[in-house]
C-alpha cells in the first residue's frame, strides 16, 4: 500500500494517469519545444502500466517530455527529488522541460510526488548535493562518488528507488555495462512487484526496452506510437551488429 501524508492509499501504480497539452498556455508556437511536430494541440500521453519506456533518436524530444513531467511532479529540471536542488547544475540544465510543463496538464489518481528524477549528465552534481546536505546535518553522506561510475549509479538506484513514488529515468544505461543493465532490470522487477512505484523511462538500450510488462512507446517525428522492441531501430542495428560484428562495422565505415 502507498502512503500520501498520513493517509493510506490502497491504489497501485501508475499514479500519473495522463498528461496533455493545453494549447491556451502556449504563448509562442514558433518557440522551442512547442515548434516540434511531436507537440500538436492534441498532444496526449497516457499511462496504463507501472512502467512506461520511451524510445527514439536523439533530438526527437524524449528528454524534454521527461523534464516536463518531472517539473509537474515538483522535481528539479536537472534531476533529484522533491525539494532537492543540486549545488551547481548550470551546465546540466536545458530548461526546456520547465517551459513545457507550464503548458501541460496532468491527471493523477492520486497525486503522489515522492520519488526521483534521474538524469545521467547531472548525477554527480546531485550526488555531491546529497553528500553536502548530510554533512550539514551532521550525518555521514551516502558517498555515491567513491564507487565506479556504474557502481555509483546502481548504488544510488538501490537506495532511492525502493520507496513509494514516481521515478523518472533519462537514459539510466549511460554508465552501465551489459551485466549492470541486467542488475537494473532486476531492480525494475522489484519496483514493479512492490506495486507502489511508477517508472517513466527514456532509453537507447534494447536490453532495457525488452523489460516484460512495460508499455513501450516510440517517439518519432510526428509523435508517440506503441512499438515492440523488435520493431525499433535500436534493436535492428544491434541485431545486424551481433550477426556479423566485423562485417557490420566495415560496411558502416565504407558507406
Amino acid at each position: 500500500m502507498a502512503r500520501k501524508g498520513n493517509r493510506t492509499i490502497n491504489l497501485p501504480a501508475p499514479y500519473l494517469k495522463r498528461v496533455w497539452l493545453d494549447p491556451s498556455q502556449v504563448r509562442d508556437r514558433e518557440a522551442y519545444p512547442f515548434c516540434l511536430p511531436i507537440f500538436p494541440d492534441d498532444f496526449e500521453l497516457s499511462f496504463d502500466a507501472p512502467i512506461t519506456i520511451i524510445v527514439g533518436e536523439n533530438g526527437t524530444g524524449k528528454s524534454t517530455i521527461l523534464e516536463g513531467i518531472a517539473a509537474l511532479a515538483g522535481y528539479d529540471d536537472a534531476g533529484g527529488g522533491k525539494g532537492y536542488m543540486p549545488v551547481d547544475h548550470s551546465e546540466a540544465r536545458e530548461q526546456m522541460g520547465g517551459q513545457l510543463s507550464r503548458a501541460l496538464r496532468a491527471s493523477w489518481l492520486p497525486k503522489i510526488t515522492n520519488g526521483w528524477f534521474f538524469r545521467a549528465e547531472s548525477f554527480f552534481s546531485v550526488a555531491r548535493y546529497l553528500d553536502k546536505a548530510a554533512r550539514d546535518a551532521g550525518q555521514a553522506g551516502p558517498d555515491f562518488l567513491s564507487h565506479s561510475h556504474g557502481e555509483g549509479f546502481l548504488r544510488f538506484f538501490e537506495e532511492r528507488c525502493q520507496r513509494q513514488g514516481i521515478f523518472i529515468f533519462d537514459e539510466p544505461e549511460s554508465a552501465l555495462s551489459p551485466a549492470r543493465q541486467i542488475e537494473f532490470l532486476k531492480l525494475l522487477r522489484r519496483m514493479e512487484d512492490s506495486r507502489i512505484c511508477q517508472v517513466i523511462m527514456a532509453t537507447h538500450s534494447p536490453m532495457l526496452m525488452a523489460y516484460p510488462n512495460a508499455r513501450l512507446l516510440r517517439l518519432g517525428k510526428y509523435g508517440l506510437e506503441p512499438v515492440t522492441v523488435e520493431q525499433t531501430d535500436h534493436y535492428r542495428v544491434m541485431r545486424e551488429f551481433c550477426d556479423d560484428p566485423r562485417g557490420f562495422v566495415e560496411a558502416t565505415l565504407t558507406e
